[in-house]
């Protein structure tokens, strides 16, 4: 009886082992890499739930002011200017001038989405304890070059530096994958809406440059 009670116990203790492997295998099979942590820290799974974002784009430079708004319906992927509206899967040359435009100014909104949208078109380092280059904080740093074909702005790298909650604070547009900084900014300003975490605010280390948006509208598809 004893013995039986052993192998018994044995038996349960066995099992109780596999199962806490398959789970440590099955967390290990969903890990997210570094390009997938910092997306969904500013809420890209979320993204699936929007249908429509509206924004206006402004830059400040010393006493110049520049903006222009967008419509964007991410269902059907239609651009809505106040000029024009076209279909982002027919573009031509006519309508390449505009859709570059809104290529850019989508990027500074949600550029952490597109460290999952673009995975397969630029490599990646990912390092840590690297001192950002405004605030001279620690920080990690995650730095993405695309490759020199296809896009409007091919070869051109960036450098993103956060913290351990993955929340971008700064970075560093490079063009042409150059070792000098084309632009660096702040990333600043944060709001939450319909899950999506935006900065709405990029400035330089001196405040001579402003890029920042207003007029931002994140409208969810009904249920």
């Amino acid at each position: 009886m004893k013995k039986y009670i052993i192998f018994t116990m044995a038996l349960i203790g066995f099992l109780g082992c596999k199962e806490v492997k398959k789970e440590e295998i099955k967390e290990q099979a969903v890990a997210l890499t570094i390009l997938e942590k910092v997306a969904h820290a500013h809420g890209f799974e979320n993204f699936k739930n929007i249908k429509e974002i509206a924004f206006t784009f402004n830059v400040d430079r010393d006493t110049t002011h520049f903006q222009r708004s967008w419509n964007w319906n991410t269902v059907t992927n239609n651009v809505e200017t106040e000029e024009i509206t076209y279909n982002r899967r027919q573009v031509d040359s006519l309508i390449a001038k505009t859709d570059a435009g809104f290529i850019n100014d989508k990027y500074w909104l949600l550029a952490p989405f597109n460290l999952v949208w673009d995975k397969d078109n630029f490599t990646y380092e990912h390092q840590n304890n690297v001192q950002a280059p405004i605030s001279k904080t620690p920080m990690q740093q995650l730095t993405i070059v695309y490759g020199n074909e296809g896009g409007y702005t091919p070869g051109d790298a960036y450098d993103f530096y956060f913290g351990s909650d993955y929340i971008i604070k700064e970075w560093v547009f490079r063009r042409g994958n150059q070792s000098e900084a084309s632009t660096v900014t702040t990333w600043e300003d944060y709001v939450d809406t319909n899950g999506l975490k935006i900065a709405k605010m990029h400035k330089n280390e001196d405040g001579s440059f402003k890029l920042y948006f207003t007029d931002l509208k994140v409208t969810p598809k009904s249920n």
